[in-house]
């Protein structure tokens, strides 16, 4: 449907987002439209496609899918127009005076000066600079009508001009494919299609090296991978690229050769495979070896009677320390890099203290920090001590685009220690921030339970750190942390053992629901979070976490989080509400971020006073606080009490967080977890169950078939992830004498 006017009232305009409410009279009467739009102002004239929405707050309104603009024909549009405030500095009488001198030719006369400057009480250096907001203005609103004209929508091709700027067309023309890499949420089957839209063939070479580079990326971002084999990447290239030619396979090959002879790629042997993969990621991990053998030669030598230290803390907390426990504050204090990794219940915590106990004893100076925000709060509590997260330690900030940690390799830590937990959880590209932050002789101690599943982002670092047998290892294994009728831990055990859990329901905190089918299987679990549990535990039903293996199917998330949405947070006149693709977000609703933010304000209340800083990240969670569904604007308060605000572009990032998958768990514990394990997910494996029970402190419930809890307790294999790091802190130690 099209509609076609005079943009009467501008309402509301978003210039981060560009989403825009405005009236437009047209032919039949006066409709309010929304949408993402170019620079627009009162007077201009304006055809839109899209359909007429109902909201239950706001009446009916056009929504826009895609906007064209065009220059304001008559006089008093001109002046409306040009006083509107997108020429910066002309206001209405500046305007006006401007179209008295010109009348209908005042646009035309834009473009020039001189023409301006007749103008009286207009210099030429005003007119100039009125000229130059002019044409810029010009240029936005090209550039958006050309790439719609490409199938693009407007809140995309605003994304693309916001990095392109006045070169948009010309770069979109001239190669398509450099979106994939430049413009966030633009993949290589979009780059395709406008190529195709253009008349890029389907052996350029652009083409050829944007799937290159898309294939390794994917592999990167969705399986973790730092490279592929050569085999792998060359089969998986020529899949994306579906050439007919028989020379399609050398092409690929001659590309690649390319690209590895201008940098942009590196081809390593493993003495496996012949390894290829970006120079981003072959630096990171590079950097990561180079600094991790540094520290452990660089670590000066404690002049510490360690048993007499670790007395003094076993006498101030009134027990006694495990052997191993011992041996691993011991080693903590000899090693410039060490590696505390067990299960639930060894005893990781109380290490930690006792190493924060030796090291301030010293004089020396430590942190402590974790990948994400909850699991920062939870080592906070734990020790008693401040905990923050890695971002956070380094002190991110956003500055002409780019984020940047203001603690680096030319501005280290002033710091003698550094402890990380939940180290299983870091990526390769945090790991490597965190490390180069690391003043000379610094120590670090890396503690996380190395069964637990790997990393969201690419890499395996601390599988990797304890493969490679060049740093020092803590195995814990002797279990401290559980009550006489407790099972969560002992079974969390038995798990990893690879042996059956105790399903008999004896316990008061590991319970299991025998159901054999996916519906049963989310009947149930939505029950438990819902009714069940609460009466039992005389607890929120939000505290209460549902963890799935997938997102899919009647038992995944989509599924149960539509379902416990409607029974804990149903839809009402007092509450408010904004849809966002197949979501719908509701005041009240529970949200987690679904990646990295760096940009993201938030503001956060500290004793009184109010403090604002940069950055949401994978994992982190809250409740919807506020909507405002005539700006589609949302507030989110999260676990740690930072409150974000989303513009309607940004709320993609965030999904409803009743039910989440247990890779997006890692890292954080809860009061209260339900398990709902549907027998037709496929990659159902031993560290899936393990990490899913080991995130419930006080009660857990798993629901499926005993069957189905045997597989996957069976499974023990683990999806490979390929990475140099150990082949690289190999060469490091060559080079090193100690």
């Amino acid at each position: 449907m099209e509609l076609k006017g005079e943009i009467k009232n501008l309402i509301f305009r978003s210039e981060e987002t560009g989403y825009t409410v405005l009236d437009l009279r047209c032919e039949d009467g006066i409709f309010t439209v929304v949408g993402t739009m170019p620079p627009v102002s009162e007077g201009q004239n304006l055809r839109v496609e899209g359909d007429f929405k109902t909201r239950s707050m706001y009446g009916r309104q056009f929504t826009a899918e895609k906007v064209y603009v065009s220059a304001p024909s008559r006089v008093d549009g001109i002046v409306k127009f040009l006083g509107s405030g997108l020429i910066r500095g002309m206001g209405p009488v500046t305007a006006a005076a401007v179209c008295d001198y010109h009348g209908v030719n005042a646009l035309e006369a834009m473009k020039y000066p001189v023409e301006i400057a007749k103008v009286k009480g207009i210099s030429l250096k005003r007119a100039t600079e009125f000229c130059l907001e002019y044409l810029k203005l010009q240029k936005v609103q090209s550039a958006v009508m050309f790439l719609q004209s490409l199938g693009i929508t407007v809140n995309t091709a605003l994304k693309i001009y916001r990095s392109y700027g006045e070169s948009t067309e010309q770069k979109v023309r001239q190669n398509p494919y450099m979106l994939v890499e430049d413009v966030e949420g633009i993949g290589f089957q979009t780059a395709d299609r406008i190529a195709g839209e253009l008349g890029i063939g389907k052996n350029s070479d652009y083409r050829i090296c944007a799937a290159i580079t898309y294939v390794l990326n994917e592999a990167s971002n969705k399986s973790g991978h730092n490279y592929l084999p050569e085999n792998i990447l060359y089969n998986s290239v020529l899949e994306v690229l579906r050439l007919d030619n028989e020379d399609a396979e050398s092409r690929v090959r001659d590309n690649v050769e390319d690209m590895i002879m201008l940098g942009d790629l590196v081809r390593y042997d493993t003495g496996e495979c012949v390894a290829l993969l970006t120079r981003k990621n072959f630096n990171i991990e590079k950097s990561i070896a180079s600094r991790l053998v540094s520290l452990r030669s660089e670590a000066e030598d404690l002049k510490v009677n360690v048993d007499y230290e670790v007395g003094k803390f076993e006498s101030e907390a009134g027990f006694a320390l495990h052997p191993n426990q011992k041996e691993a504050v011991r080693a903590a204090v000899e090693n410039g890099v060490q590696i505390v990794t067990g299960g639930p219940g060894t005893g990781k915590t109380t290490i930690v203290k006792c190493i924060l106990h030796v090291f301030r004893n010293l004089g020396r100076t430590v942190a402590l920090c974790a990948p994400t925000g909850r699991a920062a709060k939870r080592l906070g509590e734990a020790t008693g001590e401040e905990a923050k997260t890695i971002h956070r330690l380094l002190e991110l900030d956003w500055k002409d685009g780019t984020g940047r940690f203001a603690y680096n390799e030319t501005r280290p830590l002033p710091l003698n220690a550094v402890i990380v937990d939940e180290v299983s959880m870091v990526d390769e590209f945090v790991f490597n921030a965190l490390l180069k932050a690391l003043p000379r002789g610094c120590r670090l101690v890396m503690v996380g339970d190395k069964d637990q599943l790997a990393s969201v982002g690419a890499g395996n670092v601390l599988s990797d750190l304890i493969g490679c047998g060049e740093f020092r290892v803590s195995q814990l294994t002797q279990i401290y942390r559980q009550s006489e009728d407790s099972m969560i831990v002992p079974n969390a055990h038995k798990i990893n053992r690879g042996e059956m859990p105790d399903l008999d329901n004896k316990s008061k905190d590991f319970f299991f629901e025998e159901k054999d089918d996916a519906e049963s299987v989310a009947r149930t679990a939505v029950d438990l979070v819902t009714r069940r549990l609460p009466a039992y535990l005389g607890m929120n039903p939000k505290d209460i976490q549902l963890l799935c293996p997938m997102k899919r199917g009647s038992a995944g998330t989509f599924a149960l989080n539509r379902a416990l949405q409607n029974a804990l947070n149903p839809p009402a006149r007092d509450k408010r509400e904004i849809r966002q693709g197949d979501s719908v977000f509701r005041e009240g609703d529970k949200v987690m971020q679904m990646q990295n933010n760096y940009q993201q304000e938030w503001t956060q209340t500290v004793g009184g006073r109010v403090e604002k800083g940069m950055g949401v990240f994978n994992g982190d969670i809250g409740i919807v606080e506020s909507v405002n569904p005539q700006i589609m604007q949302m507030s989110v308060r999260f676990d740690d009490d930072k409150v974000a605000v989303y513009q309607y572009s940004d709320i993609e990032q965030l999904s409803p967080a009743y039910a989440v998958t247990i890779h997006k768990s890692q890292g954080s514990e809860f009061d209260a977890v339900v398990v709902a394990l549907d027998a037709n997910f496929m990659l159902q494996t031993r560290n899936l169950l393990y990490t899913a029970v080991t995130r419930a402190k006080k009660i857990v419930v798993i629901v499926g078939s005993r069957k189905n809890v045997a597989r996957m307790i069976r499974n023990n294999e683990t999806a490979r992830r390929y990475s140099l790091l150990i082949n690289l802190i190999a060469e490091e130690c060559a080079k090193n004498v100690f």
